[in-house]
């Protein structure tokens, strides 16, 4: 039995935590996550270099205490800090890929086109899988104090694969 459960793909484990929710709490999360979604997308889009990341990351450090309000778990901004920064820095590879692309905004014309919407969609992606972490966190009865980043790791992986998606097709006004 222990053994099906980590043969459990990311999608399955949230797929059994969604299940167990009031459907009040998982449409007001979901709004939550894609109208923060949209701030990040938003907040990427300024076009001077590094501003932008501090933007996005009080839009992700946001979106964790409205979850945590929507599940009624007690915060301060310095445990949510706590949680984010291992979370997210955690994954290098797409931390500085979005901190080479903001940079990049500072070449003329060229730079700062392409900068601005690769940092816009990296933005949508990370704010998606921070969001649909901690949604499946809270939902299962975590709290700050139980956080692990590295026991969801794979998890936030995938959601920033599917969150790159879901911020394309907002991009593209889908």
């Amino acid at each position: 039995m222990i053994k099906e459960k980590k043969s459990e793909t990311a999608e399955q484990k949230e797929e059994a935590v969604v299940e167990e929710q009031a459907p009040d709490q998982m449409d007001a999360a979901n709004k939550t996550i894609q109208n923060h979604v949209l701030s990040a997308m938003g907040v990427g889009l300024v076009p001077i270099p590094l501003v932008d990341l501090l933007g996005i990351t009080g839009v992700q450090i946001n979106l964790i205490r409205k979850l945590a309000s929507i599940y009624d778990v007690p915060y301060t901004n310095d445990k949510i800090k706590n949680v984010l920064t291992p979370l997210v820095g955690g994954a290098v590879p797409v931390l500085s890929a979005t901190t080479m692309i903001s940079l990049f905004k500072a070449i003329p014309i060229i730079g700062q086109t392409t900068g601005t919407l690769a940092v816009a969609i990296t933005s949508g992606a990370v704010t998606y899988a921070v969001g649909k972490v901690f949604l499946q966190h809270f939902a299962s009865g975590g709290t700050f104090l139980s956080f692990d980043p590295e026991k969801v790791r794979d998890y936030y992986e995938s959601m920033v694969k599917e969150g790159r998606k879901k911020a394309s097709d907002l991009n593209a006004g889908k």
